[in-house]
């Protein structure tokens, strides 16, 4: 099994190198590809960094800009995708250096439908009544508003790990940060998350958050 996830993460660099060098040649097939690829994923990471649809809209905006016009400086030293992904966790970092300084006002937290995995996929069971289905709703709603309200770097990392569901070699491209820091990072703000749950966890027995644990 171990041989399998090795050969298709192989498969996957390949197919991104290839469609690096497509783009560098200026293939409007390639660019295509890209957003049918990335586009969504990208939006997904943006808006549970920036806590709004109009601004992550925003960030995806920048962010294949950016992408279409330094594609000719990737060398493939890292995967087209953590490249891609370090662009997006720099402008949604960006974008809330802005509304820090221009907006002023609460952020708004919406319910979002992605077909990324998200928290709740955790949490989903085989056979579920219309009561795990509101019940589901609300935890969503907690967990994303827990999210929005820990530290930056804690939250970038935990994201990257639990939803995005990168490895620990991926997200220390990404963030650009040491192995041992990734880990660190994910411990403390998985850590940070359950204080911002814990009185809400009580009330909810049955959610139990990020089962996963750093390795």
């Amino acid at each position: 099994m171990a041989a399998l996830v090795l050969e298709l993460n192989l498969q996957g660099d390949s197919d991104d190198l290839a469609l690096a060098r497509a783009l560098q040649q200026g293939s409007e097939q390639a660019y295509e590809n890209l957003l049918l690829r990335f586009q969504q994923p990208v939006y997904n990471l943006s808006l549970r960094l920036v806590n709004d649809p109009a601004d992550a809209a925003d960030v995806v905006q920048e962010v294949f800009l950016k992408v279409f016009r330094n594609i000719k400086q990737f060398r493939g030293q890292s995967s087209l995708k953590t490249w891609i992904f370090r662009i997006t966790i720099n402008e949604a970092h960006n974008q809330r250096r802005w509304f820090f300084r221009h907006r002023s006002r609460e952020i708004g937290m919406e319910d979002q439908q992605t077909d990324s995995k998200n928290a709740c996929d955790v949490l989903a069971a085989a056979e579920r009544s219309p009561f795990d289905y509101v019940l589901d709703h609300e935890r969503h709603e907690l967990i994303e508003r827990a999210l929005a309200r820990i530290s930056p770097a804690f939250r970038a990392a935990v994201i990257l790990r639990d939803i995005t569901d990168l490895s620990y070699e991926e997200i220390a491209e990404v963030l650009e940060i040491s192995l041992g820091t990734v880990k660190s990072r994910i411990l403390r703000g998985r850590e940070a998350l359950r204080q911002e749950l814990q009185e809400k966890l009580e009330l909810q027995p049955a959610l139990r958050l990020m089962p996963k644990t750093a390795e």
